[in-house]
């Protein structure tokens, strides 16, 4: 069943009516919390100027070098540990050990390593999306029918084989998901290592606003990020479902 999308529509203009009410009424202080018509008016004025498409610039080139480096090295990470005998059970506790680690915690070596420039940025993303797609592939591998896979050795398939045509068909749905969840894990630190280190982009520019005291502006860049989270959420489902339109999932989906 399709989703109208009045009923978003009508979401939207719900929470632009919540905010535009509640410092006019009173409820919040409109130092901390404009209404909506005067972020939408900054907005608009931000828009006209070349610094925010600059920044923007920044944030996605970070968010688009981090993801496809993360994502590269985690497909081929992932299906050497799953495929090679023994490899996943010999990385499991140091995967388990290093997954959980936040990303933020990395910010002081980002720091000394790169300072305030796309490095930090790359480093943070990296960590953070790696993590995402690997455990994605991991499980996509394991997830090939036994059956299959000692089919395919009796007829003498060679190991590359084998990962083109029955590893790689049954892992790409979970590598999909991976790289949906990276994408958005990705723009997210992108723009916190902006934020926190200053490296060039969004996040630099809503710490500059923050600190001058421009509240109207903080959250017209607020507005910005959001919605290029998500543009980049839909630009990546639409791929998934590009890639996997053979997939029975994808198919009854459009169907639907």
């Amino acid at each position: 069943m399709r989703r109208d999308p009045l009923y978003g529509l009508a979401g939207l203009a719900g929470l632009l009516a919540l905010v535009e009410a509640v410092p006019r009424l009173g409820l919040v202080d409109e130092r901390f919390l404009p209404p909506a018509t005067r972020i939408l008016g900054t907005l608009a004025a931000e828009l006209g100027t070349a610094r925010l498409w600059i920044a923007l610039a920044e944030t996605l080139r970070g968010w688009a070098l981090g993801l496809a480096l993360a994502f590269c090295a985690a497909v081929v990470a992932g299906v050497v540990i799953g495929t090679v005998p023994g490899l996943r059970a010999l990385t499991g506790s140091t995967v388990e050990f290093l997954r959980p680690i936040p990303s933020v915690a990395l910010v002081p070596l980002a720091t000394l390593l790169f300072g305030a420039s796309l490095g930090s940025t790359l480093l943070l993303v990296v960590y953070a999306s790696f993590w995402q797609v690997l455990i994605q592939v991991l499980y996509g591998v394991a997830a090939v029918d036994p059956v299959a896979h000692e089919t395919a050795r009796a007829y003498g398939l060679s190991a590359w084989s084998r990962i083109r045509h029955l590893v790689w068909p049954t892992a790409l749905p979970y590598v999909m998901t991976g790289l949906r969840l990276a994408a958005a894990v990705a723009f997210i630190l992108a723009v916190t290592a902006e934020l926190v280190i200053g490296s060039p982009g969004l996040g630099a520019e809503i710490q500059v606003a923050q600190s001058s005291g421009a509240v109207p502006t903080v959250y017209a860049l607020i507005v910005v990020a959001g919605a290029v989270g998500i543009a980049v959420n839909a630009a990546v489902r639409l791929l998934e479902r590009r890639v996997l339109a053979w997939h029975p999932a994808v198919r009854s989906e459009v169907a639907a």
